[in-house]
């Protein structure tokens, strides 16, 4: 007899499809013979999360959150981690008594990344960073607690500057550097590591001077191999996607939800299979 289904979790997004986050957790659940585990997945815009959240029943013990709604969670929750405060969006919920507790993983999957990648201890290193939306955020706190003491902040417009108050708060010096500067291969050579955290259509005709840089992570999952990825590889320069973040993402939601140790190898044979 299949044991009933005592405690969920899931993942809130839009579009939510296409999301891996249930591979990976139940995967870890089947590992541990948590067999009265589920985790599933709903559409859910930023204004549908309160009731989502809110009406979901006592089983739920906590809730993933991909875009739009990182950061309607942190402004939902009840209480919040550091550092979804100072990161200012949350992709954790967990049940704590009767509210809910807001934290950012995030920063963990790309530590996780840059670790993988030998770039998790930079002391007074040099990183570029892609794109100023919600995903620079943990990154640049996660190159920040690697040791990076200088970022430069790669996008189109002067709407990068939105990063200089968390990156000033973290002790890391910051510089806009347009994606049409002369020099942009150059400051990309420069650099120790590069995250990119923009979707592939954004590098077009960019990911060559890009991918100069000796290390890089790249979001991006899907479509894979990303045209950056591609071209670090080219240059026999070390680079990972979006899946390894994903994996180190979720092996700190797993843990909060459970409160056990994640399985981190079985996880990760569910989405690197073979």
């Amino acid at each position: 007899m299949t044991p009933a289904i005592a405690h969920r979790a899931a993942v809130l997004g839009d579009p939510v499809e296409h999301s891996r986050s249930p591979i990976l957790h139940n995967a870890g659940y089947a590992a541990l013979g948590l067999e009265d585990w589920e985790y599933g997945r709903f559409r859910c815009a930023a204004e549908d999360l309160p009731g989502i959240v809110g009406g979901a029943d006592a089983s739920y013990a906590g809730f993933s959150v991909t875009m739009p709604g990182k950061f309607a969670a942190l402004d939902f929750a009840d209480e919040a981690t550091d550092r979804a405060r100072a990161i200012g969006s949350a992709n954790t919920l967990v049940r704590v008594g009767d509210g809910w507790r807001a934290d950012n993983t995030d920063c963990d999957g790309v530590t996780g990344a840059l670790r993988e990648l030998g770039a998790h201890r930079l002391p007074d290193g040099r990183a570029m960073l892609v794109g100023a939306g919600g995903t620079a955020r943990p990154a640049l706190w996660a190159l920040a607690k690697a040791g990076v003491r200088h970022v430069s902040a790669v996008a189109r417009s002067e709407r990068v500057y939105a990063l200089e108050p968390l990156a000033a708060q973290l002790g890391v010096g910051f510089t806009w550097v347009p994606f049409t500067a002369p020099n942009l291969a150059d400051v990309a050579g420069a650099a120790d590591v590069l995250v990119s955290t923009v979707p592939s259509e954004a590098l077009e005709g960019y990911a060559g001077p890009l991918a100069r840089a000796p290390r890089i992570l790249d979001v991006i999952y899907d479509p894979w191999p990303t045209p950056l990825v591609q071209a670090a590889e080219r240059n026999g320069h070390a680079a990972l996607g979006g899946l390894t973040m994903l994996l180190h993402q979720a092996l700190g939601q797993f843990e909060q939800f459970t409160g056990r140790p994640a399985p981190e190898a079985a996880m990760r044979e569910a989405l690197f299979p073979g």
